[in-house]
């Protein structure tokens, strides 16, 4: 299935309209708008930032607006308001979430540190609830897991929610001692090998670019495995013409626009993300006109204390 970029004709009625209209209500807010690459196109389009989600958790803490608005789902609106206790933090679809921030259980957590005590670092993936954060050593993201696991001066690692990205930083990093939580992200995990395989056989000279949250197996068929931002800059500077994309289709936008004479191939299983697509262009003007959608969070609560530590430490270790 190949991305097609959306052209102008093809778009809503009104569209135009619509993003004008939103970039005048933003700049009355003072807001800063933040998407995500799998955010839909015209969303996309409208953004001051679009990016991945250690790109915009970092950006976000130096941004001078009062306001940000966060095309994205629940998790990546929690964390811009821990970083960011005292800006408005505006989410166009509240309902907007994601399956594996949910994936872990406390027991899990209370076991593991059990067993190993003070040689054991609990690393957090940012998809996962405030609650999740909170009590972990840190957090990660698929762009700097490796780099911070690497870091940290315990050995034993229990990495949460995603076994998958958790089994790949262990393929890393193999000095350490990575305990996978069975988490997933539905849409990654429903990669089929045999589609990929039909894909390569289909295209033999394309480069085939993969997300670590794909099981191990598709991962094994990968030239490059990589963060959205990863796999975007690698299809940038790759000779290749043709690129097969196991990722969520809403990074085909950014490709599209980085990588114009290329043409990008996604597997027939609809990698889309239902959460993602929910993010309309109409719920970004709606929140910027009435405020709806505040991230509320209390900053002095315990939990929150604690992620915020632990979202801090990433930062901490990803930026030496």
């Amino acid at each position: 299935m190949e991305y097609r970029q959306p052209s102008s004709r093809s778009a809503a009625p009104g569209a135009d309209a619509l993003a004008v209209q939103v970039r005048r209500l933003a700049a009355a807010r003072d807001a800063v708008i933040l998407a995500h690459y799998y955010a839909p196109a015209e969303v996309q389009a409208v953004a001051d930032y679009v990016g991945d989600s250690f790109y915009l958790a970092k950006l976000a803490v130096d941004l001078p607006q009062q306001a940000v608005v966060l095309a994205g789902v629940a998790f990546m609106g929690e964390s811009v308001k821990l970083l960011n206790p005292a800006k408005t933090v505006l989410m166009p679809e509240p309902s907007a979430d994601c399956p594996m921030a949910h994936m872990v259980r406390p027991e899990t957590i209370a076991r593991a540190r059990e067993r190993w005590g003070s040689d054991l670092a609990v690393a957090c993936y940012v998809n996962s609830t405030v609650a999740a954060k909170a009590a972990s050593d840190v957090c990660v993201t698929s762009s700097n897991a490796v780099k911070i696991v690497r870091e940290l001066p315990q050995r034993h690692v229990l990495f949460i929610p995603d076994r998958n990205l958790g089994r790949y930083v262990a393929e890393q990093v193999p000095e350490k001692d990575i305990i996978l939580n069975d988490g997933c992200c539905p849409r990654h995990e429903a990669v089929a090998l045999a589609e990929v395989r039909a894909l390569k056989a289909g295209h033999p000279a394309a480069s085939v670019l993969a997300h670590p949250e794909c099981t191990a197996e598709v991962l094994a068929e990968a030239d490059y495995i990589g963060s959205t931002a990863g796999i975007i800059d690698f299809a940038a500077k790759s000779s290749a013409d043709e690129c097969i994309v196991l990722t969520v289709r809403g990074v085909g936008y950014e490709l599209a626009r980085r990588c114009p004479t290329k043409r990008f191939i996604f597997p027939p299983t609809p990698l889309t993300c239902a959460d993602m697509d929910s993010v309309t262009l109409e719920k970004v003007a709606r929140c910027l006109e009435t405020g709806a959608g505040e991230v509320v969070l209390d900053a002095a609560s315990p939990e929150a204390v604690a992620a915020q530590r632990a979202l801090d430490r990433m930062l901490e270790l990803a930026g030496r």
